[in-house]
């Protein structure tokens, strides 16, 4: 084969592959309006791709150094449950694929911090965590990282050994949250952009986070004897 003919060839393959190997975060990677990536990736060959394996010749033979045996999906003693699908592809069909490509908060299933990240960037996730997508997620990121919060509502979600809360869906389905206007998501979006930026430089954000919680108190409209009961929670 015609050398520039092949590496075009290699570098198309490439392109295509790196749209369904996708980075990872797990539970304990999301932090307060952060992650901590550690550089975990995951080949999404999710059977609602329909993928051709064959197109993509460096990912059959990365998966197939595992073994055929321990892939296929037929119940057999050594393999993987019975289903359907594909010997290369992921046992849950992930109806919901493109929710991941959606801004989304992402937050642990089981923590002490009850950290929340508004995610912008397409990451995937693991079963230690879940997702909230739909509108107005700038207010709401701010909401459940805020001192009004963790006040409120910490008690809501079961409190497991050492401290660490479950946050399951169930939970949090149940905490009621303010609608906001345009005007006020859009305050929010300036001020949760601006603190992610200052929690991934590394840089102190507590007075920033106070600030912000100070914005949430006067949109809940708190009497100073409240205001001053909650105080500033930081869970560490």
């Amino acid at each position: 084969m015609n050398p520039f003919r092949q590496k075009n060839k290699q570098a198309g393959e490439l392109i295509k592959t790196v749209c369904f190997i996708r980075p990872i975060l797990r539970g304990r990677d999301i932090k307060r309006y952060s992650y901590e990536f550690a550089e975990l990736y995951i080949i999404t060959t999710f059977p609602s791709l329909k993928i051709d394996i064959e197109q993509y010749p460096a990912v059959k033979q990365h998966l197939q150094g595992f073994g055929y045996d321990r892939l296929k999906q037929t119940g057999d003693h050594g393999a993987r449950k019975k289903t359907n699908n594909e010997w290369f592809e992921t046992q849950d069909s992930i109806s919901y694929m493109d929710d991941f490509y959606k801004q989304k908060i992402m937050y642990p299933n089981m923590t002490k911090f009850l950290p929340f990240y508004l995610d912008d960037r397409n990451f995937m996730q693991n079963d230690k965590s879940f997702m909230i997508t739909g509108e107005n997620l700038y207010f709401l990121t701010a909401f459940l990282n805020s001192s009004l919060f963790k006040f409120c509502f910490i008690d809501n979600f079961p409190e497991l050994q050492g401290g660490t809360r479950e946050l399951r869906k169930i939970f949090l389905d149940k905490i009621p949250v303010l609608q906001v206007n345009q005007e006020t998501e859009s305050l929010f979006k300036s001020l949760v952009i601006q603190m992610q930026q200052l929690t991934f430089s590394g840089a102190d954000t507590k007075q920033f986070a106070k600030e912000i919680d100070l914005i949430i108190f006067d949109i809940y409209k708190l009497t100073d004897e409240e205001r001053n009961k909650i105080g500033f929670i930081e869970i560490q």
